[in-house]
């Protein structure tokens, strides 16, 4: 990986292509740190301190902000607004049949696709604005603190609306920065972007394990949570690059004077089709019986146990449903982007067919068995990673600042896979052997 970079750097074009991303992230980094117009800096600061910024209700979109959600910058909502929003229209893709016929044209489909999209984004950060503006308010955002009813001094409805619109504003910046480094860099801006944001967490998290172990200073724990990363990032390497390849064979056809196909090629399903999304997914579930108590304040029966259960991630019952949703969005994911049907009969209407398989139902039928014999492995890797933050809480008192499991390694690993195989691609394009030697 290191000597891909090397090279990159050494071809004109590309270096100029990776500057160029260097200088986004930079910008990116620094609406980061921006306050919104209305908010007390010295407030924020204050509860900042006197709470643990990497637990809590907003945990997850404060991780995808890069930590300015919890800072209330310009830039809070972060790119989650556009990962919802691309989700969103990923699913009704399957449901609404205007979506399919879009997906199925092509370029200026998938153009449409973009376009609706955008707009989701915005309308989901204009949703997602005024709930901060609202939460932080009325204190939740930082329920413990002391000061946390002098974050917003002035809470009039001007007010509020300036700093909706700025969020809002913020959000399609980062859509065009993600935009920029898609036609002017080395690959997917919006991944690039995600990856930045949690890769910025990831040396405060490793120096909060140093302070507070015991072992040698801290110093103990700090190497083990090290070792445990490296492990880590090696097995969800080797997972996020092994796949099924499942052999497909064209027969030969007569067009004229011409010979088409007699081809061989092969169909690669990967063990963790669904990625990242059935994390977010459960997490997001979660979240909302939380939410819904923090609101309400209720002292009730069900308010407690929701409490005891599922707001403390330690407890047996959030781990047994995470894990158990964990499993669940991983077969439904990929039941709703992956469809057997449609690809077996692709097949046929070309002419090809797997050899020892009958062409149409029961390719489609063979499809199915094998993607959900290699999805079980799959979803119970994703639960596995996911509940490592809950072990390092255990072992560690990493609580949810532990950099090297869930839904963070999982994003860091595979957008750092694809962006060497997009700088690789782009070496191979411009450094090749000559016919003579």
């Amino acid at each position: 990986m290191l000597t891909a970079f090397a090279r990159a750097f050494q071809t004109p074009d590309l270096r100029k292509k990776l500057l160029f991303v260097l200088g986004i992230i930079l910008l990116f980094r620094l609406g980061a740190h921006i306050p919104l117009p209305g908010v007390s800096y010295e407030a924020v600061n204050t509860c900042m301190d006197e709470i643990e910024t990497g637990s809590g209700l907003f945990g997850l979109v404060n991780m995808f902000s890069g930590g300015a959600l919890l800072q209330l910058t310009i830039f809070a909502l972060g790119i989650m607004p556009y990962i919802t929003a691309s989700i969103i229209l990923q699913l009704l893709t399957v449901v609404i049949p205007r979506l399919e016929a879009l997906k199925k044209e092509g370029q200026a489909g998938t153009a449409k696709i973009t376009q609706y999209t955008r707009y989701l984004t915005v309308a989901l950060a204009i949703l997602q604005g005024t709930g901060l503006v609202a939460t932080a308010r009325s204190g939740s955002l930082f329920p413990t603190c002391s000061v946390n009813s002098q974050i917003i001094p002035d809470d009039s409805i001007f007010r509020v609306a300036t700093m909706v619109i700025t969020m809002t504003a913020g959000t399609a910046v980062i859509m065009w920065l993600g935009e920029l480094i898609t036609d002017r860099g080395i690959g997917n801006g919006m991944s690039m972007l995600m990856f930045v944001s949690i890769a910025a967490g990831f040396p405060g998290s490793l120096w909060a394990i140093k302070q507070s172990g015991k072992i040698a200073g801290g110093w103990g724990e700090f190497i083990v949570v090290i070792a445990l990363g490296l492990a880590m990032v090696g097995l969800v390497v080797f997972v996020e690059q092994a796949q099924r390849r499942i052999p497909v064979q064209y027969a030969k056809r007569m067009i004229g004077r011409r010979s088409y196909g007699g081809t061989s090629t092969y169909i690669p399903l990967k063990v963790n089709q669904a990625g990242v999304i059935p994390v977010i997914f459960a997490s997001s579930l979660l979240y909302i019986p939380a939410l819904i108590v923090q609101f309400t304040n209720s002292q009730a029966g069900w308010a407690q146990w929701v409490q005891s259960n599922l707001v403390n991630t330690g407890s047996a019952w959030y781990v047994t449903l995470y894990f158990l949703m964990i499993v669940f969005f991983a077969f439904f994911y990929v039941a709703i982007t992956f469809n057997p049907e449609e690809v077996a009969d692709n097949m046929k209407k070309y002419g090809g067919f797997i050899p020892g398989i009958r062409a149409g139902r029961p390719t489609a039928e063979y499809l199915s068995y094998v993607l959900n014999r290699i999805t079980w492995p799959g979803a119970m890797y994703l639960g596995l990673i996911a509940l490592v933050p809950t072990i390092a809480l255990v072992l560690f008192n990493a609580d949810t600042n532990f950099p090297f499991g869930g839904t963070s390694i999982l994003i860091i690993v595979g957008v750092g896979l694809e962006t060497v195989k997009q700088i690789e691609s782009q070496l191979q394009q411009r450094n090749y052997e000559g016919f003579l030697r």
